[in-house]
């Protein structure tokens, strides 16, 4: 799939140079003059050359990427939190997971495809894993309707974590959604009433469970999956009460680049931003260039994250993780207020 955000032009272009050497330097390896060996031929002059070129335009490549990356606006980590090629839920199962069993249906209803479950290893410790899944191609994504969760999916997820929590396995959890499904089906079946059960539940299971925002995280659709002990986010995923499209629809009745670009400098929903906040408790460092170019180097990341929480949270009785749990989310929100000093010559009454 050819897909190309406006910003990662100039690394294209230096991708397509690198491109020209590479077939340079086979040609070079190809024509070999008679009696002369291939190892001889690539230390020719030519072929010295060309080879100096392709290392520095690979180290121009890594310096643009960094550039690049390091000055994204909101709206651009919106992008590419959406590229096509980012990994999913199952993507990282595939990377970082031993032993996957995945577990289907909520028992009222159906199987939701834009929620998977299973159990499965993950460094050393045995857990369950919860994730949003958008889909790879056309089918896929209508299957899963495009990450949006339906209530069976949600249902599905908490009957697993009861399930978890009831051999205290840990629980993680992996959010890739733009919010839960509004449709007329999912609203009849309860869509707010399975989000809301998940809230009080997940806020209450005695097992430890850390939770990852690996791409998109909005709205309730994101927060029923993410009542955790432990919250990262990828650094170039967001999170957010709701998208830049529908913020920019509500308070300037019109969605286009202009507003929606305003609209994600506003809502706060970068990693960045929502590590200042307090929303989130780490942000995991993704490779040069985000993950869609290298995932497994970001699934290695999360795994070691992963691990690390674990390590520390296994150990603690259920009582100090329930507390800590609460406490974490009790103090969103908190300010202080100070009174304002009085001018001179003014009493404080």
């Amino acid at each position: 799939m050819f897909y190309q955000l406006e910003f990662e032009k100039p690394v294209s272009e230096i991708e397509d140079r690198i491109r020209e050497m590479e077939r340079k330097l086979s040609a070079v390896g190809v024509a070999t003059p008679p009696g002369v060996t291939p190892e001889a031929a690539a230390t020719a002059p030519d072929a010295t050359a060309v080879r100096a070129e392709l290392d520095r335009l690979h180290a121009e490549r890594a310096e643009t990427l960094t550039r690049i990356y390091a000055g994204l606006r909101p709206w651009d980590v919106v992008r590419v939190a959406r590229h096509p090629n980012r990994p999913q839920t199952r993507d990282y199962i595939a990377a970082i997971c031993r032993d996957f069993c995945e577990l289907h249906g909520d028992r009222r209803f159906g199987d939701d495809p834009a929620i998977v479950t299973g159990f499965g290893r993950i460094g050393p410790h045995k857990c369950l894993l919860v994730g949003h899944q958008k889909g790879k191609d056309t089918s896929e994504k209508i299957r899963c309707h495009f990450g949006c969760a339906h209530p069976e999916g949600y249902r599905k997820a908490l009957a697993k974590m009861r399930l978890a929590a009831k051999f205290r396995v840990p629980i993680v959890t992996l959010v890739d959604t733009p919010g839960a499904y509004p449709g007329l089906g999912a609203e009849q079946r309860g869509q707010a009433e399975a989000i809301a059960v998940n809230l009080m539940e997940m806020s209450r299971l005695e097992t430890p469970i850390v939770s990852i925002v690996i791409g998109e995280g909005g709205s309730g659709g994101a927060l029923g999956l993410a009542v955790a002990d432990r919250v990262a986010m990828l650094r170039n995923a967001w999170y957010s009460v709701i998208s830049p499209e529908g913020c920019a629809a509500i308070l300037w009745k019109q969605a286009n680049e202009q507003t929606n670009a305003l609209a994600a400098e506003a809502l706060k929903l970068t990693a960045a931003d929502n590590l200042e906040l307090g929303i989130v408790d780490a942000v995991i460092e993704e490779p040069g260039g985000a993950a869609h170019r290298e995932p497994k180097a970001a699934a290695t990341a999360i795994e070691r994250w992963v691990v690390e929480q674990l390590d520390a949270l296994i150990p603690l009785a259920n009582e100090a993780l329930l507390q800590g749990r609460y406490d974490r989310f009790r103090k969103l929100g908190a300010y202080e207020e100070s009174l304002a000093e009085p001018a001179p010559g003014q009493s404080a009454g």
